[in-house]
């Protein structure tokens, strides 16, 4: 491809995430991309306002020489297919999250890759300024060594008709989760991303509590990291209005993000030091708190988007490669894992283990029918 070549840009999927990456697309949100051609398993009538060719089997647009590189928005459970068909044919591949049902899907989906060809995965909130300035400051060593972590994501609340309209979401066979595998992981990412992968995980999930479905839809998790910190990490999809706070202690400070605004804390000196040397039985370290709230008006998805055009054209680094997903997934895997066992889960996980457990509720596993209810939709509501 030449240097001032454009990204044929493929989009397999059209529901309402698919849509949403079209409208960046088409509103010139996304630089050296343009839309080639869609593709679902029906040919709806929306499709013919794009003006590219559609079609109606991934295989016929992966090998029809109309596009460079696909984005793969479509339910969970036809990931795997349609990135190993991609894969296989040499195009480039940006996919929804997550990157499999499992770990194992994921690794195997990884080693289809060719050398030079973009893997990459949609993990927007690695664009929010808010988690990118947290990020900065712990690389910088602002807040010493983590001591605690502890995200409490609970203002994922989904009503009933959510899950009424899709017959694959919240199933086993069709998303392999639901909570962790869908809302949640983001969050797992974001918070690995910044803190680290924990050594070992203890969760406790809860399944259909708030809803009528056979998958998570609460979890409770205890994370213990090789340098010793814990962490915690609570979410939910059945809690109005919910809470979204998120701590980092480190020994010399701490971040605090509210879901509005984001504080720092310096001590000086830090912590054990204080602790160390001081003579004064209830004395504390003199701590600053300021505010460090950043500006977050950027569209994500368009940023991941030209970020993975500018990696097949001028060989930028990935803001989100393929292989960064399999982390968040270990994280959600583990947490299942350890609540159907009701044990501490060791990290690395052990992909082929839990891939048994997996099918075994796939195996039991259907998808529902859809309900006839008209939904009413609005995306930006659903972003956190």
């Amino acid at each position: 491809m030449g240097q001032n070549s454009v990204v044929r840009l493929g989009v397999i999927g059209l529901g309402n995430i698919a849509r949403q990456h079209i409208q960046n697309l088409a509103g010139g949100q996304v630089a050296d991309c343009e839309l080639a051609a869609t593709c679902a398993r029906q040919a709806p009538a929306a499709a013919d306002a794009f003006g590219v060719p559609h079609f109606t089997d991934y295989a016929e647009l992966v090998h029809s020489g109309t596009c460079d590189a696909v984005v793969v928005a479509t339910p969970t459970f036809t990931h795997f297919d349609i990135g190993a068909c991609a894969l296989r044919a040499g195009l480039h591949v940006l996919m929804e999250k997550p990157i499999g049902l499992s770990t194992q899907e994921g690794e195997q989906l990884l080693a289809l890759q060719r050398p030079g060809q973009a893997f990459a995965l949609m993990l927007n909130q690695r664009c929010d300024p808010l988690f990118v300035t947290m990020r900065e400051l712990i690389e910088k060593g602002v807040l010493g060594q983590i001591t605690r972590t502890h995200w409490t994501m609970t203002n994922w609340f989904r009503p009933e008709v959510y899950f009424q309209v899709s017959d694959w979401r919240a199933t086993w066979r069709g998303e392999g989760g639901g909570l962790l595998l869908n809302q949640c992981i983001h969050n797992l990412d974001i918070f690995q991303w910044l803190c680290g992968m924990p050594a070992s995980v203890q969760a406790f999930c809860e399944f259909g509590r708030y809803h009528d479905i056979e998958v998570e839809d609460e979890a409770t998790a205890y994370f213990r990291y090789a340098n010793g910190a814990t962490g915690v990490f609570v979410g939910s999809t059945g809690e109005a209005p919910g809470v979204n706070r998120f701590d980092i202690i480190g020994d010399r400070g701490a971040l605090a993000f509210d879901g509005q605004r984001l504080t720092l804390s310096e001590n000086e000196p830090g912590t054990q030091a204080f602790s160390r040397d001081t003579r004064e039985m209830f004395g504390m370290p003199v701590t600053t708190v300021s505010d460090i709230t950043p500006e977050r008006a950027v569209n994500q998805h368009a940023a991941v988007m030209g970020n993975f055009a500018a990696a097949i054209l001028r060989g930028e680094e990935l803001l989100a490669p393929a292989a960064a997903g399999l982390d968040s997934l270990a994280l959600a895997n583990a947490m299942l894992l350890s609540t159907w066992e009701a044990r501490t889960v060791d990290l690395p996980l052990d992909s082929g283990h839990y891939q048994q457990q997996l099918a075994q509720r796939i195996a039991t596993s259907s998808l529902r029918r859809k309900a006839d209810i008209q939904a009413s939709i609005d995306m930006s509501a659903s972003y956190r």
